[in-house]
Order: C-alpha cells, then structure tokens, then sequence
C-alpha cells in the first residue's frame, strides 16, 4: 500500500507493526473528548460516563471535529476500582466539568491489603459497558481510525482503592505485602484489558500515572513496579503503549523493559534526551503539555511545540496526560495542521 495514501487508522497500527509509514500520527491512548464535541450533541460531561451512546459519540467526536487519528475510552481513571468494589462519585449534579472520583476506599487499613479479586470481575461495573462503546465506535468510525482503551497500571490502581500515602510508606517500609497485592491486581487489569482487545480495540495503554520518578527513585521502580508492569503486558494481545506522568527519563529503559510496545512521555521530560537513551528505534510517544499548551497557549505556540516534539524525535505526538476538554477549536485545529505537513 502506497504510504501517500494511508487512513489515520493505517497509519497508527502501521506504526505499531514497524512498517513504513508517511509521517507521525498524531493521537492518543488518554482521555480526548472535547467540550466543542459535547456541544454537538447537548450532552453534558457528567452523563456521558455512565451512557454508552453518549460516550461513544463523544469520543468519536474528536476525529469528526478535528481530524484526532483515535477515539479513546473510558474518559476517567475510576472503571478499574468501581469493578473491584469501590463507589464512585461521577458529579451528577454538577454542570461543570469535573471527572469522576473514588468516593469508598476497597482498603483502608493495612490489614485490609489481602484482598480477593472478584470471580465475575469482568461483568461488574462500568466494564461491560466500556466494551459496548468499543463496539459503537469500532462501528461508527473504525475503518477510519484507531480504537484506544485504557487501563490504570498495579501502583497506581492501588493508590486508587487504598490511601495513597498509606501505600507509599508500605512500599518502602514492606515491599513485599504491596507486590502481593500488585500481583493481584496485576491479574485484575490482565482481565478487563483482555475484555476491551475482545472487544475491538486497536491498542492499550497501561497508565502508571503513580510510579513517575517524581515519587519514586529508578531501583524502587525497578525491584517493585517493573515486575508487575512486565505481568501485564505479558497478558495483552495486541498493540499496547506503557504510559507514566512526571519525569521519567531515569527510567525510559526501564519502561521499554517492561515489554511495552510503546512509551508514553509527559511534558516534564527532555524528550530529545529519552530519545538519546532508549534508541532511535524504540516507540517513544509525546509529549505536549495538553493544558498549558493546547488549551491555554497561542495558536502560534501550539505549532511551535508540536514541531519541537518532532523535530526532538517522537514516533507520534501525544499529549503528556488527558487533553482537557475546554480546548480552543483553533488550538487543534493548529495541532493537526502542523503535524499533517510536517515532514522528516
């Protein structure tokens, strides 16, 4: 196939596979629905995560609007907990836009930690749900680009349904509790993940938001974090991406060692410098800043570090986190712009 000629979705899932494409895609494996796109359909933000329809729309959205090469689901980082037993508050009540949050805790002593993952965990919560909006949107725009999903890393599930700081303090003071409990729900990810690439998706990103080397030094990471980080993709399928929030060039090889097919970087990184350590032919996504930048910069700025992502040497540009959803149109329209005409 003449690379001249490839969709969106072409593009990203020949990237995945090292065939030649014509330039860097420009998507996502995190959240992309825009406030622009919920105004085309009158939906309010707080509805669309308990509505498959809704969501599906909304994520498809970003592509029709914008010409975004990917829809990405869920849009909040609760599916996880809410399936293991936590409750969650999704703000329905409030018109602004807020994401959901785990209002109970799963565990909230230490000797709480030894929990059960639930036999019938791929039926609880919003996971049945998030596979009906892959199959919306595998049928609504999948011939044109790539369907993402997303689920939380070990650690950073952990934080979600015990106490952050709790976990913390037990990862140095008793390593091993934590790795048994990372190990379980190392397995619990492996399930709904699984569920999503049955259900359709391109690609998986595993977001380990709360390992960044902003909290943990590079041998924590690697004698308690990497082990069941390299568990789970181990147990994917399909195209996936290791996703990690803050500085984290002290561990870019680390990452890569996981077995991920792809990095994700932040903002908080030199991105020219991961590319010096992990090599010129490792995936290595990012790394915008999705707020500072995209929503609250000029459009001159967004195509001035939109070049700069790629000029530094990304396989794609992504952002450093969730875009927010109050991005300008102009501002991605930019984006797209600049990223469509450049060339290496």
């Amino acid at each position: 196939m003449p690379v001249h000629s490839l969709t969106s979705r072409e593009r990203v899932l020949r990237l995945f596979t090292g065939d030649e494409i014509d330039r860097p895609p420009c998507f996502s494996g995190m959240g992309n629905v825009t406030a622009e796109g919920l105004k085309k359909f009158g939906y309010k933000f707080a509805a669309v995560h308990s509505d498959a329809k809704m969501m599906a729309d909304s994520a498809a959205s970003s592509y029709k609007l914008f010409g975004f090469e990917c829809a990405v689901v869920p849009f909040d980082l609760c599916v996880e907990a809410e399936a293991l037993g936590c409750e969650i508050n999704v703000y329905s009540h409030v018109e602004d836009i807020l994401y959901p949050t785990i209002k109970t805790k799963l565990i909230n002593t230490e000797d709480e930690m030894d929990i059960q993952i639930p036999s019938d965990l791929a039926g609880r919560g919003r996971v049945p749900m998030m596979k009906e909006v892959i199959k919306l949107l595998k049928n609504d725009i999948g011939h044109d680009v790539a369907i993402g999903a997303h689920v939380l890393g070990p650690f950073t599930l952990a934080g979600q349904i015990m106490e952050l700081n709790t976990l913390l303090k037990l990862s140095f003071k008793k390593p091993d509790k934590v790795g048994k409990l990372l190990g379980m729900l190392a397995d619990a990810l492996i399930v709904i993940a699984g569920e999503y690439e049955a259900a359709g998706a391109d690609y998986i990103t595993v977001r380990e938001m709360g390992a960044t080397s902003d909290v943990l030094s590079p041998r924590v990471f690697k004698s308690l974090i990497l082990p069941y980080l390299t568990k789970i993709f181990s147990g994917l399928k399909g195209h996936n991406v290791l996703h990690i929030c803050g500085k984290t060039n002290d561990i870019a090889v680390f990452m890569l060692e996981s077995g991920a097919r792809a990095i994700s970087v932040d903002q908080k990184n030199d991105i020219a410098e991961t590319r010096k350590k992990i090599g010129e032919k490792a995936l290595l996504f990012g790394n915008y800043d999705p707020y500072n930048i995209l929503v609250s910069g000029s459009q001159d700025q967004v195509r001035e570090t939109m070049k700069g992502c790629l000029d530094n040497g990304v396989s794609a540009v992504w952002p450093g986190c969730d875009i927010w959803p109050t991005v300008p149109p102009e501002n991605f329209h930019a984006m797209m712009d600049e990223v469509k005409k450049y060339r290496r």
